[in-house]
């Protein structure tokens, strides 16, 4: 034999021993045919490509059914564990994977994000993961981006306008604008709301250099319309709380709004964007598996009919 057929013969060997063991298995070469989904004449030319190179003789011939040879027995034996463990190699190895997922994930991401969008995502990875140490990163856009491009976070957690190219950013859920007024206020009874009703009341708004101040000076901007600010404050529990004392009215994202709050809700979503929030990753970085075992959940948490929206 030469080192070309030898070399042929070998890059085909696994498909052989697959024929020759489920042939064996099934005793009949038109049954394993349909099993292997390939036709009778492949299956048989692969045993004959098997017997010629072993130069011995696998199966004994009885009409439509087969039996293996002693030297048959022998090959069967010895290539069953190893068809099998190929064909399993995927499955095992996925499983040996997922069961032996531990070390650490660091997540990037603000306030808000931590606080309506990441607990049920971390309660989940938490139960699935136990050996996962999970360390959050309570940061700004910014600095979360910081973290991000020294690979001190495995990816951040938030939501984006502007994406800088060495950034790429995957949307996985969306939340709609919304005005919010104390349940006395003026604005609270109306059943549609304009950026004209509102712009002769004090908004309470997240510091200056966040990116909600920045919409809603552009949408107000776009429509020559002014507006006032009664308040500057950090974060939108604290936003809710100053709101519901009838301090000021304030546009936030839908996300913070849990049904407990003492406030009226009118949407604004024919003025203001609807604001996503997904995966913040730097491009051409390697995710780990604890990384990509989180993301999972994520998707999984907020699918469409998942009922967590």
């Amino acid at each position: 034999m030469n080192t070309g057929k030898t070399q042929y013969y070998k890059q085909n060997r696994l498909k052989q021993l697959r024929a020759f063991c489920q042939t064996a298995r099934s005793g009949n070469i038109s049954q394993a045919a349909r099993e292997l989904y390939l036709s009778q004449p492949s299956i048989s030319l692969q045993i004959q490509a098997l017997e010629r190179e072993f130069a011995t003789t696998l199966f004994e011939r009885r009409g439509p059914l087969i039996k293996l040879t002693p030297a048959g027995e022998h090959l069967y034996q010895m290539a069953l564990p190893l068809v099998q463990g190929i064909d399993q190699l995927h499955d095992r190895f996925a499983q040996q994977t997922e069961d032996a997922v531990g070390g650490e994930l660091n997540i990037a991401a603000g306030e808000s994000t931590i606080l309506y969008i990441l607990p049920e995502p971390i309660k989940r990875f938490a139960a699935r993961y136990p050996g996962v140490h999970l360390k959050l990163h309570n940061v700004t856009g910014r600095d979360g981006l910081a973290l991000l491009r020294a690979d001190e976070t495995d990816f951040a957690v938030g939501s984006m306008l502007e994406v800088p190219r060495d950034i790429s950013y995957q949307p996985i859920v969306t939340y709609e604008p919304t005005l919010i007024t104390a349940l006395d206020h003026p604005l609270a009874g109306r059943q549609s709301i304009s950026l004209q009703d509102i712009s002769p009341y004090g908004l309470i708004l997240p510091p200056r250099h966040l990116s909600t101040w920045r919409i809603v000076d552009l949408v107000f901007s776009q429509h020559k319309l002014s507006y006032q600010i009664a308040l500057e404050a950090g974060g939108w529990e604290v936003i809710k709380k100053y709101v519901e004392l009838g301090l000021g009215i304030s546009i936030v994202t839908d996300v913070c709004l849990t049904g407990e709050e003492r406030l009226a809700r009118l949407s604004l979503r024919d003025y203001f964007p609807q604001r996503s929030y997904g995966l913040v990753l730097r491009q051409g970085k390697h995710l780990s598996v604890q990384a990509q075992r989180f993301i999972e959940v994520m998707n999984e948490v907020f699918a469409p009919d998942s009922g967590s929206e």
